[in-house]
Parts: C-alpha cells; sequence; structure tokens
C-alpha cells in the first residue's frame, strides 16, 4: 500500500495495483504517483510468487494524465539541459521498465517479461493513456462515455511517455498522427477496431477479465519488442505510403496552425524520426522534444491560461467568500432573439424552467425554435434521446405576459442595444417580479451602471454577458455596476457554473473588457483598409497572427452597421472626450454611403453569393479605398493587429476595468479568439518583455496614431522590471483600482 495506489495480491498471485489518489475525484500523474507506481512495479518484478499484474483505478475515471500543475511550475525553470532531460524522460523510463521488466532486449526477446494488464474503467487521456498502451493487455469499459486520447496538443504539449511511439505501432502513422495533433479522442468502440483495446467489457467486469488475462499467460512481450516488427501498413517512417501521409500531414497542419504552435511540428518530427530507429532510442527523442517544448513560453502560457487559471475560475475562485450557494430553479428570459434563445437553450439543458418573453407570443415561440432545432439535431446525431430532448423543451415556456414571471429567481434580459427599450423592459419586469430578485443584462456595450438607473435596487443589477452562439462559445463575462454588490455577484457566479461556462468578473466601463478590446482588431482591419492596405493583406495576416479569422469578415459578422451605431451611440456619450478613430471613416461610408452591412445583407467586406458559394473579399473594396503602392510587410501588419489588442487590454488593467491579469488572458482568448498560443494579452507582454512591448507601441504610434500610445502603467513596470506574472504566479498581478 502507497499513498497513492493499493496493492493487492490474490490468491492466483495477481497483483491489482489500484491508482486512487486522495483528497481529488481525479487521478492524474502527480510526482507522488509517479514515484508510487514506480516502487508497484519494482514490487511486482522482484517478487516471484506475483504472476503478473492488473492495473486499474479506485475512481470513476481511469486517469486523467499529467497535473498541469506539476507541468506549469516546470514551464520555463532553470535547469540544466541534462536535468531538464532526465526530468522530462522520467515516466518514459518508467514505462519501459513496465513494459520490458528492465530485461536485456535479446533475452526479452526469448523470454518476455511479467505480463501487466490494464483494466480501464473510464476515461484515460494523456499520460494515463500511455500507461494503458505500456501495459501487455488492455480491457476497456464499453461505456459510450469512454475517452481514450492525448490533449497535450490543446496546452502546447505532446505526450511525453512514450504516447507517439506506441500508438503508431498500434494504429499506423497516419491514424496516430491525425489523434495526436488534434487531441481528438476515440471511443471504446473505435478503439477496439484499432486494435488499442484487446477486449471491451462492462465497467464491473473489467478487472476480472485483466485477470484472467495474466492469469493464462506466462509471460508477455510488447509488439515492437519482438524481432521483424513492422509498422501496421509498412515499414515505418520509410513505408512510401508514411512519406505521402508525412507531406501532407505537415501541410495540413501548419494551414491550421499558421506555424504558432511549435507542439504539432514536434509531434509530427517524433512520429517521423522515431519511426526510422528502434524503440528505445524513439523514446528518448520524444523526451527530447517534450523537454524542448516545456521550456518554450508557448506551453508555459497556455498551460496557465487554458488549463489552470480557466479552471480555477470554473470551481469559484472569483466567488466572494462567506455567502451561500444558491441555485437557479426558474429563469425570466426577456427578448427572444439569437442571444435570449441561446440562454434559454442553455439554461434549460442545465435542468432549469425558463419562462421565455418577447412582445408577442409568435416572437417568444421563433425563439424556443432555436431550441427545437438543437434538440432536433442532437437526437439526429445521437447525442440526445428524444425522451431528454423533448423534457428539455417542456422546461422552456414561451409568454408576452411579463406576469408571468413572477416566480423567476433570475432575470436575464437581452433585448435590442437602446437605452430607452432596456428601460421600459426593467421597469415592466421590475413591477411583477420579487423584492429580492436579481436583473440581470446582456449588454455587450451600455454602461451597467447607468441601465441600473431604470432598477429600483441597484445593488441587485448586475452585467451577464453572453457570447453567439450561446450553446458553443465557453465564456460569460460578468459586469459590476458601482453599488453591484456581493450577494448579487455570487448568484451571477452560480447561475454560470449551473450552465457549465466559463466566467470572468469586470468592472463597469463602456465596453467593459471583451467588447472594448475585441473592436480594436476589427478596428484596426478598417483603419489599414482606409489606409490603402490591401484586403487580403490585412485577413491573411491576422490568421496568421493567430486570430481565428481576419478582422474584416469578424466585422461583417457581427455587422458594419451595428458597429456604425455603436460608434454614434459613444460619441453621443462622450461628446468632446471622444477621440475619432481612421475606422470612423471607413464604417461611415460602408455603412451610409454603400449600404453594406456584413452578412445579415448579403453585402460588406465580402460577398456572398446568393447561391449559397463560397465568400470572397468585396472587390470594390480597392475603388473606394485605392491600394496603396508602398505596402507594409506581412509582421508589421501583425504586429498592428495585436499590440493594438494588447494596448488597451493594458489600459483597461490600468482603469480597474480588469480584476486581475489571468481574468484578461481568459476573457480574451474565449471571449474574443486572441491567438491562444500566446496565453493572452497579458501573457503576450510579458512574454514579449514589458520593456520591449513599450517601445515597440511607442514606435507605432508615432508611426500609425496614439491609439498604440501604452498606458503610464506599463511604463512604470517597464522601468522597474516589472512583470504581470511573477514565477509561479497564476493568477497575474492584480488592478490596484479594482
Amino acid at each position: 500500500m502507497t499513498d497513492t495506489i493499493r496493492y493487492e495480491v490474490d490468491a492466483d498471485g495477481i497483483a491489482l495495483l489500484t491508482i486512487d489518489l486522495p483528497d481529488t475525484n481525479m487521478n492524474v500523474f502527480n510526482a507522488q504517483l509517479i514515484k508510487d507506481l514506480d516502487t508497484c512495479v519494482d514490487k511486482v518484478l522482484a517478487d516471484d510468487g506475483v504472476k503478473g499484474a492488473v492495473i486499474t483505478s479506485g475512481k470513476p475515471a481511469f486517469l486523467a494524465g499529467a497535473d498541469l500543475n506539476m507541468l506549469g511550475s516546470q514551464a520555463g525553470s532553470k535547469q540544466t539541459p541534462e536535468q531538464a532531460f532526465e526530468a522530462a524522460f522520467g515516466l518514459n523510463k518508467l514505462f519501459r521498465k513496465l513494459e520490458t521488466g528492465d530485461k536485456d532486449r535479446k533475452v526479452l526477446a526469448k523470454e518476455g517479461t511479467k505480463p501487466f494488464a490494464a483494466a480501464v474503467n473510464g476515461l484515460a487521456l494523456g499520460g494515463g493513456f500511455e500507461l494503458v498502451l505500456a501495459c501487455h493487455y488492455r480491457v476497456i469499459a464499453d461505456d459510450p462515455r469512454m475517452q481514450l486520447g492525448f490533449p497535450e496538443v490543446q496546452v502546447g504539449l505532446l505526450p511525453g511517455a512514450g504516447g507517439t511511439q506506441r500508438l503508431p505501432r498500434i494504429v499506423g502513422i497516419q491514424a496516430a498522427a491525425g489523434a495526436v495533433t488534434t487531441g481528438k479522442p476515440y471511443n471504446a468502440h473505435v478503439a477496439l477496431g484499432l486494435g488499442i483495446a484487446n477486449e471491451l467489457a462492462p465497467a464491473a467486469e473489467v478487472v476480472e477479465k485483466a485477470k484472467a488475462w495474466v492469469k493464462k499467460s506466462a509471460s508477455a512481450i510488447a509488439p515492437w519488442d519482438k524481432k521483424g516488427f513492422k509498422y501496421p501498413g509498412g515499414a515505418g517512417a520509410m513505408h512510401p505510403a508514411s512519406v505521402q501521409t508525412f507531406v501532407g500531414a505537415n501541410a495540413m497542419a501548419q494551414k491550421q496552425t499558421q506555424h504558432n504552435y511549435p507542439a504539432v511540428q514536434a509531434i509530427l518530427s517524433c512520429l517521423f524520426e522515431g519511426g526510422v530507429v528502434d524503440f528505445d532510442t524513439a523514446i528518448r527523442i520524444e523526451s527530447k522534444y517534450f523537454m524542448k517544448l516545456l521550456a518554450d513560453p508557448v506551453a508555459g502560457n497556455m498551460i496557465r491560461s487554458l488549463f489552470i487559471n480557466k479552471q480555477a475560475v470554473e470551481k469559484g475562485s472569483l466567488r466572494p467568500a462567506g455567502i451561500e450557494r444558491k441555485k437557479v430553479k426558474r429563469l425570466g428570459m426577456l427578448g427572444a432573439g439569437l442571444m435570449g434563445a441561446g440562454v434559454a437553450y442553455v439554461s434549460a439543458k442545465a435542468g432549469m424552467d425558463v419562462v421565455l418573453l418577447d412582445r408577442d407570443e409568435a416572437s417568444a415561440e421563433k425563439g424556443k425554435d432555436y431550441s427545437r432545432n438543437l434538440v432536433k439535431k442532437g437526437v439526429e446525431r445521437g447525442k440526445v434521446s428524444q425522451e431528454k430532448g423533448d423534457a428539455l423543451l417542456e422546461r422552456i415556456t414561451t409568454t408576452s405576459d411579463y406576469a408571468d414571471l413572477k416566480d423567476c429567481d433570475l432575470i436575464i434580459e437581452a433585448v435590442f442595444e437602446a437605452e430607452d427599450i432596456k428601460k421600459a423592459v426593467t421597469e415592466a419586469t421590475e413591477a411583477v417580479i420579487g423584492k429580492d430578485i436579481v436583473f440581470a443584462s446582456n449588454t455587450s456595450t451600455l454602461p451597467i451602471t447607468g441601465l441600473a438607473k431604470n432598477f429600483t435596487r441597484p445593488h441587485q443589477f448586475i452585467g451577464i454577458h453572453f457570447f453567439s452562439p450561446v450553446d458553443k462559445m465557453p465564456l460569460v463575462e460578468i459586469i459590476m455596476g458601482e453599488k453591484t454588490d456581493d450577494a448579487t455577484l455570487a448568484l451571477a457566479l452560480d447561475y454560470v457554473s449551473q450552465i457549465k461556462k466559463t466566467p470572468i468578473v469586470v468592472n463597469d466601463s463602456r465596453g467593459f473588457y471583451t467588447s472594448r478590446c475585441f473592436g480594436t482588431y476589427v478596428q484596426e482591419g478598417y483603419s489599414m483598409v482606409q489606409e490603402g492596405v490591401k484586403p487580403a493583406l490585412i485577413e491573411n495576416a491576422g490568421k496568421m497572427a493567430g486570430m481565428p479569422v481576419g478582422p474584416l469578415a469578424v466585422g461583417d459578422e457581427v455587422a458594419l452597421d451595428l458597429s456604425y451605431k455603436v460608434g454614434m451611440a459613444t460619441r453621443k456619450a462622450l461628446g468632446d472626450k471622444y477621440v475619432v478613430s481612421p475606422a470612423d471613416g471607413f464604417v461611415e461610408k460602408m455603412v451610409v454611403d454603400l449600404e453594406r452591412f456584413g452578412r445579415k445583407n448579403g453585402k460588406g467586406n465580402y460577398v456572398y453569393p446568393t447561391d449559397g458559394g463560397k465568400k470572397y473579399l468585396w472587390p470594390g473594396l480597392g475603388d473606394h479605398f485605392p491600394v496603396a503602392d508602398d505596402q507594409p510587410t506581412l509582421d508589421e501588419v501583425k504586429t498592428r493587429m495585436m499590440v493594438r489588442q494588447a494596448v488597451e487590454a493594458a489600459r483597461c488593467f490600468e482603469e480597474g476595468v480588469l480584476i486581475d491579469a489571468s481574468s484578461g488572458d481568459i476573457g480574451a482568448i474565449f471571449g474574443w479568439g486572441f491567438a491562444p498560443f500566446t496565453g493572452g494579452p497579458f501573457s503576450f507582454i510579458d512574454t514579449m518583455g514589458v520593456a520591449e512591448f513599450v517601445a515597440e507601441a511607442d514606435r507605432l504610434a508615432q508611426a500609425y496614431g496614439a491609439r498604440f500610445t501604452p498606458p503610464q502603467m506599463l511604463r512604470d513596470m517597464a522601468a522597474n522590471g516589472e512583470s504581470f506574472y511573477a514565477k509561479g504566479d497564476t493568477r497575474g498581478r492584480i488592478a490596484k483600482a479594482a
């Protein structure tokens, strides 16, 4: 018995190693588990009374990979190359000992070693899947929820314990490349068909089946340790079919990643190089690539933002202490447009009753159609049963009568972005709801403090800003008004937790954080068109910088006329304080003069063929905004886009709109798609170096305008040698004004 593994030997001499980390609901490879597994493997190999072993889990899942908190602390750490390699190779070395019994290869080929079987009762990901593959026999639970895969690429890493070498030797190089470079998991039946699983069984029987195999096996040897082993389909990386795979995979991977994700290139290199050497050399090659990735800031930034900090906010790190958790049972949803309909769906899916209100019954029913269509697709694809789908729809009640809101626990408003309309629905709602019910607005631009004046209890008024489409977008931005209290914030966070979204909390301002910073990406694209930069260069540079799509395409989706209306409203509200942007003239000409509103009317920066053909940049852009003879470099365009967004994020931090740096990074990546490989705008600034960033922003301000001018806070940080994230710090710098 160790701290993390129960060790039991039955009457047949079969050791059962049950992984069960204390005080956690999920097994992960941390330092203690690695040490304990090493001890248990040695015990099995040294005890003549033990015939072999079965490895299973004492939790519903088998093992969810490495503890990324542990890896995050290692990322970028100061080690000699030798120390870094030994640390990276540790788990590979352990799995190889399990697999070979530490025998000489010639002896192993003749005698085999003690058999190890994996009894996989639940999901096995990352290092957990690598442990499964290192076992000689694999019994997988026949469960539709089963997942076997390597998600490491999603945090800038590769499987570092033999995953890039064992998987292709089981399923072939082409299939392995697709799985490891995307992180897409296998289900149980696909795993069986590919030979990953040797046997399927009900979860309650996997240990019994695995023991039965060990009992009848005098010894075991991995296929790649047998003389004459060949990869499925041929002779490894040098087979003609494999060469074609690498040529195609490399091109496809770089098209998807734009050369921004070194892990993808490293994975393909591991697959290729490992395919032309023996297995023991191959896993050393893998560990060297893993070590290199772990030292790269891309992995460190991605681990911190996409896993550690994201998980922390989802577990309630932003929730005020000392306030009892509440559950929203009945939600009032004002407005059945695209946003309101989406909120109604995710809330009903989470088990809430939803009152979906619009100006008339027909409009409300149209909003419910959104849920009907999603349920229909889910049933057709086998993702939800008809019974569960019907129950979800039953929970959504449509109405045009405000009196139907009287028993709701929370109200969310998502009506048109006009202050007079929002005032009217707020007052009509407050007249019928309870005196302690929280009212939330889904506005994306209008200050919450101003909207709260329409509510007699401003301390119970808050912003809950969703992103479209609500059923797919993971982020929710919660906005505190000047008088919003902690109890209201706690309820908003509890609701977001119920619908399984990722929250950030920000303070009030026009555009808040996400809308304000996201707008700079689109506006910079518009400014460059106005200056005469080629639209195709702008769009391609945006994607190559790591953004999901180019700024002109995003502008069409958001709608040019909406940008114009928001701009006019902002100009009216700010008066003499409004700062004119080069993008203003572009938007005004497109909307007012040319009536090009974006995708909504089939005319924008792009042309949308009526026959459903692929959209393309509107040739007329060059007529109305002539292309300049001298064009900027690709790097200059990329830099303008990224620095402009980061400068605005830093301004939000200085002004106290953002509460901490980690929320800024999470909100940027999951809210508007800021290049994930950077870790977010604050990680981007840190990686460049604050002083270097300030110098580059000043250069751009001199060349293109004051919008690039870095805030004084950044100048002070540069002078003091400070950064947003100190060593080992995950939340990052806290805004002083918060």
